[in-house]
């Protein structure tokens, strides 16, 4: 039996990417089971920890005792969330999911779930170990993007991050304790994008432990095309209009790049005057004023169904990110025949062909991101880069393909 464990489970891009590999693992007839702190739904082999009153406050206490811990380090409140010290969690190694579990399969595990400590005790069980990384917390002194450092090539100290950093700070401590912990001889770190594992084996805490990258999955019979008249109609959106999309779990994260896709949609304007921005996800209205063109923000979505319709309503999506990993909003557009076009960041230019089924543009550029949604608008009116965006997906991330090698893997390290 395969165990997952996740702090979330319906929300994040890493939970949702958790959970998706768990979908597509019973699909496949594989055992497994997804343990999490709390529950977003009922789903078959999803347990949640917290079931009283009681065991939920509890864990919201790690969550602020975390978050406690490392608030007199951080250097101002908007690197807050962007490390994470580990100190608080739970022990979850005397449950009855762990001891059943052939194979343990950690993905993101901060703010409260895992511990450092946490961590410990379930490597001291012996079991093999998988660890996707859904970004560089594992190999780094507590930060989960480094923003440019390169300190974790050598070892965290001095860290950006913090008020006051400085050779023995809290991310030269955690840098430690992470080189200690990872003597576990059966650990597999398990990248979704090259570009990640690139890194893992070149950072001294990961380099001598066993990686690969495996990309994440999407369920392509549930995120596929629909009629675009018909979404929308249905979202109550123009159907003359070449809709640009925009959307992340919080628009407003710098990493996101939100600023450079105002930037281009300014200078797109004179050429295209019917274009407008869609956008959903986490985002204060006072900051969608005064936008460059129309904005038609369609707030947080939560139900699957409606982003498949947000997707489809779309031309494109523009994915200017400064930072990250294998994009799930790239993933699921494209699936749904939406082209994207985004930075050459991260594992971006691993997910669009240049020019084929997108276009990569240059990283902090709102002058190469203009070309790129201008590209897109000009060369796809036959709907030909629309449908090599799906065929990316269906050849390179449907689920059983990434099923089948999550369960070689786990195959090996239980023969190993």
């Amino acid at each position: 039996m395969v165990l997952h464990l996740s702090t979330f489970h319906l929300e994040g891009g890493a939970g949702v990417a958790a959970v998706r590999l768990h979908r597509a693992l019973l699909k496949s007839g594989i055992e497994s089971h997804l343990l999490t702190p709390f529950l977003s739904r009922e789903e078959q082999n999803v347990t949640g920890i917290a079931h009283t009153k009681w065991q939920k406050r509890r864990i919201w206490g790690h969550f602020i005792a975390e978050r406690l811990a490392f608030y007199p380090h951080e250097k101002d409140a908007s690197v807050r969330f962007a490390f994470s010290p580990a100190d608080a969690g739970i022990d979850i190694s005397e449950h009855p999911l762990v001891r059943q579990a052939g194979i343990i399969h950690i993905h993101w595990i901060n703010f409260g779930f895992l511990s450092l400590s946490s961590l410990q005790k379930l490597f001291k069980l012996g079991k093999p170990i998988v660890w996707t990384l859904h970004d560089m917390w594992t190999f780094t002194g507590g930060c989960h993007y480094s923003r440019g450092c390169d300190r974790f090539l050598t070892h965290c100290s001095y860290c950006p991050y913090l008020a006051k950093p400085d050779q023995y700070d809290i991310s030269f401590s955690q840098f430690e304790l992470k080189e200690a912990l990872y003597a576990q001889p059966r650990l597999a770190l398990i990248s979704p994008s090259k570009w990640l594992d690139q890194m893992v084996k070149q950072a001294p805490l990961t380099a001598a432990k066993t990686s690969g990258s495996i990309p994440n999955c999407i369920d392509t019979l549930f995120f596929k095309p629909r009629e675009q008249h018909l979404v929308r109609k249905t979202l109550g959106l123009p159907a003359d209009k070449k809709l640009v999309l925009f959307t992340g779990a919080n628009i407003q994260d710098i990493r996101k790049g939100f600023i450079y896709f105002q930037e281009a949609l300014v200078l797109l304007q004179k050429q295209f005057p019917d274009i407008e921005a869609m956008i959903f996800g986490k985002a204060h209205k006072n900051n969608l004023r005064d936008f460059p063109v129309t904005v038609h923000y369609l707030g947080k979505i939560t139900e699957p169904d409606g982003m498949v319709d947000a997707y489809n309503a779309a031309d494109l999506i523009a994915v200017p990110s400064l930072e990250d990993n294998l994009p799930n909003t790239i993933m699921e557009a494209m699936a749904c025949g939406t082209p994207a076009v985004g930075f050459e960041t991260g594992g971006i230019p691993e997910m669009i062909d240049h020019k084929v089924n997108g276009y990569v543009a240059g990283s902090r550029s709102a002058i190469s991101l203009t070309e790129g949604i201008r590209w897109i608008l000009e060369n796809n009116q036959n709907g030909e880069i629309s449908a090599r965006a799906r065929e990316k997906v269906l050849v390179s991330y449907s689920e059983k393909i990434i099923a089948d090698q999550y369960q070689q893997l786990y195959q090996s390290l239980l023969n190993g």
